[in-house]
């Protein structure tokens, strides 16, 4: 009998410290219980008060963009008024509050004069923020999802938003230079609007040196894509309506392919006045009249409504540091233009704008030796090059049929027959007179519309363009 009066004894005891215990966690101001059955934080006065005053938090942080984003509890907005607290409530919380109170006091006396949050891909930008986010836009061939990188830069005052996309061919290493170079430049506290950079769409190719998708496809013959379609066109409907919609300016960054070079210049659609417009704010660039092959980003992009231009600068597998450089300043020059920021770049003299360009090539296989250089202005019946046959000693030479300039040509190396080896800029003459280039470029709108109709009552020959030329453009 005593042992069992010792038991339930015992047992009693256990019970009474267990009810005391469960009391304690309940009691706990400190935590709470999720219906998942989890201790989780219970939230704290400020996390109250700015619940009930309806702050809402940013999503992306500021980094400095070449640093390693390290996990940071979440801040405050600086852009929302802090909430009034009790004074019973403040406490040991009266130096947070006042701080935020601090910081409210320093806004803007206009709120028109604030550039607003960037809403994208799942994330908030604050004004006056630079920030890194991922865009995800499928799982690669291997199954593995590879998010490629996405630079913001979230000015501090109201502008446009201008996008700047590099590498949709993976093997086209300039572009991706510029963007890093334009993006780390710019400062947030004195920008007006948003940049928004995506350096290397193509990230499957980029990572094998190849132009193309691992499946062997362009990706920029695939636009705006489609999300029940093909992996490119899947990839292609991703980038489109997750980054280029939230654009008002696109610049798509290429390079020459397939052991061509370009001569830094714009294609552009100059039957548009929008986008003639837009090529004035460049500087001296050369400006190519291409309306874009079907799928291109480009074309896509200026059938939603967004004025784009594709910026060519030099050839593929390679950074060439004239072409960045060239690229760099065309664009700083296009954001100081566009009243985006302060800062403007001087160029020696203007480039000439051809509404007509075409690619001439060599009859004959062998070896190809340039006798004319990237630039370099040219008449009709000028040698370009010498094409020589290694076993027999048979040279050829390729003339141009056209007056015009260099705008694009291969290196020199092995050709077959029917390569496409010199991209002339055909100039384009009015009674003997060439069209002056200064018509397009002084970036007012009346002679933009009269450059358009230059084009559109002008007879000019274009040569027709097939699918292997086409691939080299763009």
């Amino acid at each position: 009998m005593l042992h069992r009066y010792i038991f339930s004894l015992t047992l009693f005891f256990c019970f009474c410290c267990a009810s005391v215990f469960a009391t304690e966690i309940e009691n706990d101001e400190s935590t709470v219980v999720s219906g998942a059955g989890t201790v989780a934080p219970a939230l704290s006065v400020v996390d109250v008060a700015i619940q009930e005053a309806g702050v809402s938090l940013p999503k992306a942080k500021p980094v400095q963009l070449d640093k390693p984003v390290l996990p940071e509890p979440a801040a405050i907005s600086a852009s929302t008024y802090a909430p009034t607290i009790k004074p019973a409530e403040k406490s040991s919380l009266t130096t947070q509050v006042d701080k935020i109170v601090a910081e409210s006091t320093q806004l803007p006396t206009s709120i028109m004069d604030v550039q607003p949050a960037l809403f994208l891909l799942g994330a908030e930008v604050p004004a006056a923020t630079a920030t890194r986010l991922s865009w995800s836009p499928s799982q690669s061939f291997e199954g593995i999802a590879s998010p490629s990188p996405v630079l913001v830069v979230n000015g501090a005052t109201p502008g446009p938003t201008l996008c700047l996309t590099a590498a949709i061919h993976g093997d086209e290493l300039n572009g991706i230079e510029i963007v890093r170079r334009i993006l780390y430049q710019l400062n947030p506290e004195k920008l007006s609007g948003a940049v928004i950079g995506v350096p290397i769409v193509n990230l499957q190719g980029f990572r094998r040196a190849s132009r193309y998708l691992t499946d062997r496809r362009d990706l920029n013959r695939y636009f705006p894509g489609n999300e029940q379609g093909s992996s490119a066109s899947r990839i292609a409907y991703s980038i489109f309506h997750q980054v280029i919609t939230h654009c008002d300016v696109l610049v798509d960054l290429h390079t020459g392919s397939f052991y061509r070079e370009n001569l830094p210049q714009l294609r552009a659609d100059l039957q548009d006045p929008d986008i003639v417009k837009l090529t004035h704010n460049f500087g001296s660039i050369v400006v190519v009249h291409s309306a874009g092959a079907a799928g291109t980003l480009r074309g896509a992009a200026v059938a939603a409504g967004i004025p784009a231009v594709t910026l060519e600068a030099g050839g593929p597998m390679r950074l060439e540091k004239s072409a960045v450089e060239h690229g760099v300043k065309s664009i700083q020059t296009l954001l100081n233009k566009m009243k985006m920021v302060k800062k403007i770049r001087l160029w020696s003299h203007p480039e000439p704008v051809y509404y007509g360009s075409t690619w001439v090539r060599a009859d004959r296989g062998g070896i190809l030796f340039s006798e004319v250089k990237l630039g370099e202005n040219i008449k009709k019946s000028d040698v370009l090059g010498i094409v020589t046959d290694p076993i027999t000693n048979v040279s050829q030479n390729i003339v141009s049929p056209y007056n015009g300039k260099v705008i694009g040509m291969a290196v020199n190396q092995v050709v077959m027959p029917g390569f496409a080896a010199y991209h002339i800029g055909i100039a384009a003459e009015d009674d003997g007179e060439l069209i002056n280039p200064q018509d397009v470029m002084a970036g007012k709108d009346e002679q933009a519309l009269q450059a358009v109709e230059v084009v559109e009552n002008k007879p000019i020959t274009v040569m027709p363009v097939d699918a292997d030329i086409e691939d080299m453009n763009d």
